[in-house]
């Protein structure tokens, strides 16, 4: 190569597109203009830094989520060894102490002598090989260069994050540790039960809160999978008691008795000092979310390590702009990878990097561009991100519903169904790979998954 491939962005996307293209003797100069342009929302200067849950969702295998993890460690994924590396307990579900899992990423990008580290902000798409994978937060300047390359307008969806407290300061006479069913550790969540009459005063609190309203009075729109509280409020009064705030497979030690509705708090670092309130995400303004989370039972002197808040979040409409390879249609050295791809959640925008990388490794070489195949969990995002058919692209987590359809000739039950769409997708994979002549690891066989799960 005469020059490196420019990777814009050092998030889960553009950290994952780094490695993977270095790993293939590939160099790198990847940019990252934090800390000399800060966000709203990050808080360091460390590459793929969670900013939102710490929550990589379920890693049960035969769970959407738990198959692309899975597909991606096949292909021997950064942000997947560093979540194995950083995890804490959660349950069924992947989480990881936040600051060490971005640590371990910025080692691994800043020892790789085949990646450049530029900290510097991009205001323009560079010429020459480039993966932008700038994140939904991308700034200003290249946001507005890049919706005049594609000519069209900027898609968005509003974001939320939800509060974080410090253990010490909560009371542990009330609050009580069980995970739902018991699954997983008994002492991986905490939980706030409440009553009927505190829960609909909580509620009541919920909705006449103040919130924060958007600074250029657009329309607030939410991605439906992460929905502030104010929002599920605002839809009925049991929203929340049938959602985050579920009760059933936990039981309050100090009744005997399921909670009327409960608040759960999952482990946010190593050393258990911090605790988010899970699926709490909120708009409510700060001293709002002091006032109505601190009359909540146990919570009556709760220090807030950091408040939750909302942001706006910008994506592209692939559907015309993009190929199955994540290469744009007007100009094939470029690749568009992360949330500003329009996939959403930390899986899937790492997935959108580790793909975007791969293809970009066949470009350089020449080799025939091939797509993931859409029955796989990784195939299925890059499929749906760029498929014509949309009248507008709305962000989308994995799910087996974007998964190619199955072909048999028989009604099949919800748990057999799954069976055959992780089946197939780890055959369909490691034909794949083999395909590539780049499988890096051999991916599981289907009974190893099995065994597994």
């Amino acid at each position: 190569m005469s020059q490196p491939v420019t990777i814009i962005g050092a998030g889960l996307a553009g950290t994952e597109a780094a490695h993977q293209l270095a790993r293939r003797g590939i160099a790198v100069r990847l940019f990252e203009m934090r800390p000399n342009v800060d966000t709203d929302v990050h808080k360091t200067s460390d590459f793929a830094e969670l900013v939102c849950s710490n929550s990589l969702r379920s890693d049960d295998p035969f769970h959407p989520v738990g198959l692309i993890k899975r597909e991606m460690a096949g292909w021997d994924s950064l942000v997947i060894r560093a979540a194995r590396a950083s995890s804490v307990p959660a349950g069924s579900a992947l989480a990881v102490d936040r600051e060490r899992f971005s640590q371990v990423i910025t080692e691994a990008m800043n020892e790789n002598p085949l990646i450049e580290i530029v900290r510097e902000e991009v205001a323009a798409i560079p010429d020459g090989p480039t993966i932008l994978a700038a994140g939904p937060l991308c700034s200003d300047a290249l946001s507005k260069d890049l919706y005049r390359f594609v000519g069209d307008d900027a898609l968005y969806f509003y974001d939320a994050i939800a509060p974080v407290v410090e253990y010490d300061s909560l009371n542990l006479d009330v609050v009580f540790f069980q995970s739902r069913y018991n699954k997983g550790g008994g002492a991986d969540y905490l939980n706030i039960p409440l009553d009927e009459e505190a829960y609909l005063e909580f509620h009541r609190s919920v909705v006449t809160g103040e919130r924060v309203v958007p600074k250029k009075h657009e329309k607030m729109i939410f991605f439906e999978g992460c929905l502030p509280i104010e929002v599920m409020a605002d839809r009925g009064v049991d929203t929340l008691r049938f959602g985050p705030m579920k009760p059933v497979g936990l039981v309050d030690p100090r009744t005997g008795r399921q909670p009327y509705a409960v608040i759960q708090l999952r482990q946010d670092n190593f050393a258990r000092s911090h605790w988010n309130l899970v699926g709490f995400q909120t708009q409510l303004k700060w001293g709002e979310q002091k006032r109505i989370l601190s009359a909540l039972p146990g919570m009556e002197k709760a220090r807030f390590v950091r408040y939750g808040m909302i942001h706006r979040n910008t994506y592209v409409d692939s559907s015309k702009h993009l190929k199955p390879t994540l290469q744009f249609r007007k100009r094939h050295d470029l690749f568009l990878a992360g949330q500003i791809s329009g996939v959403e959640g930390y899986v899937e925008s790492a997935a959108s990097g580790l793909m975007a990388a791969i293809q970009m490794s066949r470009f350089l070489a020449r080799k025939p561009m091939v797509p993931f195949p859409a029955t796989t969990a990784m195939g299925a995002l890059a499929h749906y991100v760029s498929f014509e058919g949309h009248d507008k692209l709305n962000p989308v987590n994995i799910n087996f519903g974007i998964m190619a359809p199955l072909v048999h000739n028989r009604r099949m039950k919800k748990k057999e169904r799954r069976l055959e769409y992780v089946r197939r997708a780890v055959r369909d994979m490691n034909t794949f790979a083999a395909e590539m002549e780049q499988q890096p690891f051999e991916m599981p066989d289907y009974e190893t998954v099995k065994q597994a799960g």
